[in-house]
């Protein structure tokens, strides 16, 4: 979270003009096009060929669903059915950009939403103490209502077993806490009307408390992995009930991780070093090392989502853009280097604008997204669905108060969702339909969908009372 100290004396050195084109993506440009996620994305996400071409003559996409239709009923493409590629190319068309419809209001700022692997749960988190668990399927009524024990500043993130029985939740303390998500009772009160159960991160020699970013269940729900303000990544068994790793990983925060895949075997890191690192626990143990380190990024990390093949990714940095991995381009060497400014501060400074152009010149990503804004808050950015989408898009919050959506092959923005008044540090598309959840710190939780369900939408966030005062700490 903090800012790191850059060497200034390489600070610009070699930072050339990168101008952003209209589409919204920079960085290796037409080159990108051709590159092998390209090819994958569309095979995932474009029509038999026999279906798009119905009609003589030259194929348009996206492919008339009229035509695809008349095709699968012609038995166009010899399968008699859509195939999975078939389907996506048709749902991918339709965003969920109509609405919104407001879900639920709070009095404080939510930071964190996210639906569950199924769909079937929501679970949005609040800096007043507060975590709801919806039912999605029962027309988002609250089935459990979290009263969060011991929080320090807010709840900095939760994460759903893959079970969906147990959620656990994180704030700037070594303790994260588990809640039996699935019990009958609606009002869940920390140690008053159900145990929340603390797991301690802190190891027996750590001497100073430290604050706890992100938590993520692995596949198989039996260890936590967490990113730490004390620089460290934490590896908890769930079934021995200890601490199992500590890994020293980079030299400032730890705002975000993840699992890289179903296996567990791959960490993907991101810090305020500004660095991406990929830890490998085969060989963790003989060499202590990452496996290898992503440059790229002018400014520290505050998200990292995986494709979740063990080989893409991507995150959100605060110099203000999104950018594409592919952990195969990694390097054993890093270079730190930053705007040259040690005064800038993200939490309540904008982005300087000389800076917007800057470009690390060993940047090893695969293209940058840029249109939307890192400041304030750790903002997220998520690839989209697979089944509905074949991860076509990649999808973000931004501290001016919108959500983004970018092709991620062409890198243009496709869609921008306007409701909020504050940042949105956090948003959610459904794993299966066409809706999307975006929660920001105006408090609001608010569904896009398409096409809609025939409601009103909800008019402009306007709040009475004025804006309100912000806190002197951000995250």
């Amino acid at each position: 979270m903090s800012r790191s100290n850059k060497d200034t004396s390489k600070s610009r050195k070699g930072c050339g003009s990168d101008e952003s084109s209209g589409s919204g993506m920079s960085g290796e440009g037409t080159n990108f096009l051709v590159h092998e996620i390209a090819q994958i994305t569309k095979l995932r996400s474009s029509p038999h060929e026999h279906l798009s071409s119905v009609v003589p003559g030259r194929m348009r996409l996206p492919a008339s669903t009229v035509k695809m239709l008349v095709g699968r009923e012609g038995n166009y493409s010899g399968r008699g059915k859509f195939s999975a590629a078939d389907g996506c190319h048709m749902l991918s068309r339709y965003l969920p950009t109509k609405g919104p419809w407001i879900v639920d209001q709070m009095g404080s700022r939510a930071y964190v939403s996210q639906f569950s692997d199924d769909g079937s749960l929501f679970i949005a988190g609040f800096q007043g103490s507060h975590i709801r668990i919806y039912d999605v399927d029962k027309g988002w009524k609250v089935m459990k209502d979290i009263s969060a024990r011991n929080l320090r500043w807010t709840i900095t993130d939760t994460s759903l077993s893959p079970d969906r029985n147990y959620l656990v939740y994180a704030s700037m303390s070594p303790i994260i806490h588990i809640v039996n998500a699935a019990s009958a009772t609606t009002q869940s009160v920390a140690n008053v009307t159900e145990i929340h159960y603390g797991l301690n991160f802190s190891s027996d020699n750590d001497s100073d408390e430290f604050g706890i970013f992100s938590i993520k269940f692995s596949t198989d729900g039996r260890e936590l992995v967490a990113g730490t303000s004390d620089s460290s990544i934490y590896v908890y068994d769930l079934g021995a009930d200890k601490l199992s790793l500590k890994i020293p990983a980079h030299l400032s925060d730890v705002n975000t991780v993840c699992f890289a895949d179903e296996s567990g075997h791959l960490i993907y890191s991101g810090s305020d070093d500004s660095f991406c690192k990929v830890w490998d626990r085969r060989c963790f143990v003989s060499k202590g090392q990452p496996a290898g380190i992503l440059m790229g990024h002018l400014e520290g990390i505050t998200f990292i989502n995986s494709r979740g093949d063990g080989r893409y990714l991507i995150s959100n940095g605060k110099d203000q853009t999104t950018k594409l991995w592919d952990i195969r381009k990694m390097s054993s060497n890093a270079m730190n280097l930053g705007l040259g400014d040690d005064e800038w501060d993200y939490r309540w400074m904008d982005y300087p604008k000389y800076a917007r152009n800057l470009k690390h010149p060993h940047d090893q990503s695969l293209a940058t997204y840029k249109g939307h804004s890192v400041l304030r808050t750790l903002v997220r950015c998520y690839f989209s669905p697979s089944y509905s989408t074949g991860q076509k898009y990649i999808y973000t919050g931004s501290s001016d108060s919108s959500v983004y959506i970018y092709d991620l092959v062409s890198g243009a923005q496709v869609a921008k969702l306007d409701h909020h008044e504050a940042p949105v540090r956090d948003c959610s598309w459904h794993p299966f339909y066409p809706i999307l959840i975006t929660s920001a710190w105006d408090g609001d939780i608010v569904r896009w969908e398409f096409p809609g369900n025939n409601q009103p939408p909800a008019s402009p966030n306007r709040r009475t009372g004025g804006v309100r005062i912000r806190g002197l700490y951000y995250m």
